[in-house]
Order: structure tokens, then C-alpha cells, then sequence
């Protein structure tokens, strides 16, 4: 079974290429520390099946999948269309 864990930031990069924009994301923990990691990092997360990663906004719960845009694999969350614009409005991480 896999791991869960909540989306709760991002550090954007310079790039326009909405695909290209996050580089990493982060979270906490159930002890409370925060943990952050490259997207290269979730996106061999979820493609093992060890981990499972979502947002939640006013409730609402997306999970992560991983896409291919152009050749270049990217994150979003199922509830976005083509554009990872649920996790590009997260706040940035520290």
C-alpha cells in the first residue's frame, strides 16, 4: 500500500512553460516537520506506487498524477485540465 502525503507548497522556477514551472514541492509531516523534494523526486514516487501525494483546498481533495506534455513529464492534480494550476497556486515553500 502506499504512503499518503499532503501537498502543501511549491518553489516555482523561472520558466514560463507552465509545465516546466514547479521545481519542487513540500509538505509536513504527522510529527510536524516539513519536508520538501524535487518533482524528479514525486515523479518516481508515484510512478513506483511508494507514495501517493494530493492537495487540499477549502475541503477539497486532488490527487497528484504524473503527465506528459511535449515530451516532458510534469505533475498536476486530477482536477486540473492540461495545466498544473492547483499546485502553481500554492504558496511557496521555505
Amino acid at each position: 500500500m502506499a504512503k499518503l502525503a499532503r501537498i502543501h507548497c511549491i518553489n516555482k522556477t523561472n520558466r514560463v512553460n507552465p509545465h516546466e514551472r514547479i521545481e519542487n514541492v513540500g509538505g509536513v509531516d504527522s510529527n510536524g516537520s516539513h519536508w520538501k523534494q524535487s518533482v524528479g523526486q514525486t515523479i518516481k514516487d508515484i510512478e513506483s506506487g511508494e507514495w501517493e501525494f494530493y492537495v487540499e483546498e477549502d475541503g477539497i481533495i486532488a490527487g497528484l498524477i504524473v503527465a506528459t506534455h511535449d515530451g516532458h513529464k510534469y505533475i498536476k492534480t486530477t482536477a486540473d485540465d492540461i495545466q498544473p494550476d492547483d499546485l502553481l497556486s500554492l504558496a511557496e515553500c521555505p
